[in-house]
């Protein structure tokens, strides 16, 4: 078994920055992919970006590409996102989700551990 726990989340004005981060504890995610969804009031989850097991290739939604950054310490068995240049259509709440496989992938039905979820919210 996996657990994720996101922290970091908040309450930002748009332009602003936040970094979110997913602690895993009960066995290793080394091998695995790690995803970054969110989920916003009244709309189904989305898929925001991924990064493979050694951290040296990510994938984004382009609704985040090029403001959102993805990482990882497997050393210390986390994941971050930063959030840059946020908009208040980025408020939603975001989950971490580990994936089955060491690479990457927008498909959440290949992500068999998610957490419980971080607010971000973003006011105009």
């Amino acid at each position: 078994q996996v657990q994720l726990v996101e922290s970091g989340g908040g309450l930002v004005q748009a332009g602003g920055s936040l970094r979110v981060s997913c602690a895993a504890s009960g066995r290793p995610i080394s091998s695995r992919a790690m995803g970054w969804f969110r989920q916003a009031p009244g709309k189904e989850r989305e898929f925001v970006g991924a990064i493979n097991w050694n951290g040296d290739y990510t994938i984004y939604a382009d609704s985040v590409k090029g403001r959102f950054t993805i990482s990882r310490v497997n050393a210390k068995n986390t994941v971050y996102l930063e959030l840059n240049s946020l908009k208040p259509e980025d408020t939603a709440v975001y989950f971490c989700a580990a994936s089955i496989y060491s690479s990457g992938s927008s498909d959440p039905s290949q992500y068999n551990y998610w957490g419980q979820g971080t607010q971000v919210t973003v006011s105009s």
